[in-house]
């Protein structure tokens, strides 16, 4: 039985397992199955003419992965890279991207009715890529859909399926 198995015989019925994460004030959460691992900052090779958000490529043992920084994808106000700055490693639909987060929290469990539908207002996040909002005591966490929020037309990177 791997390591996952056992996680998920654990979970209450219904509960899902989120790595939260920092982006500024902001706390995030994703689905931890999609998590590969997680690594310190090192600075990506530049790739020409992406955009902004896309810090460039790094060599994973052999696999070349893009290096987004979250940070400037969502728009927050500066993105500086310190002992905390974190690249989360995630496998999405066969393919392996990171993220750059300012740092990861802890993973969290929530059931269904920690989890509330997200108010429809705008931001530099596609509605359809927020999952809901889960709330743990006094933390406010925002859950997000991380494959749709990759698989984004605006996101340049191309994913299996698409």
């Amino acid at each position: 039985m791997s390591l996952v198995d056992k996680g998920a015989e654990t979970t209450a019925a219904g509960a899902r397992e989120y790595l939260t994460f920092r982006l500024g004030q902001e706390e995030y959460g994703i689905d931890i199955l999609k998590v590969q691992e997680i690594r310190g900052y090192e600075n990506p090779t530049r790739i020409a003419h992406a955009p902004a958000f896309i810090k460039g490529v790094t060599n994973l043992r052999g696999t070349i992965v893009p290096i987004v920084d979250m940070r400037l994808r969502f728009n927050c106000a500066q993105a500086e890279y310190n002992s905390f700055t974190v690249v989360i490693i995630l496998n999405l639909r066969e393919r392996v991207v990171g993220i750059v987060v300012d740092s990861v929290s802890d993973v969290m469990e929530l059931t269904p009715e920690q989890v509330r539908t997200a108010p429809d207002i705008e931001s530099s996040i596609d509605a359809q890529c927020i999952r809901g909002l889960g709330s743990v005591g006094d933390r406010m966490l925002i859950l997000l859909d991380i494959e749709k929020l990759m698989a984004g037309m605006d996101m340049g990177l191309a994913m299996a399926g698409d």
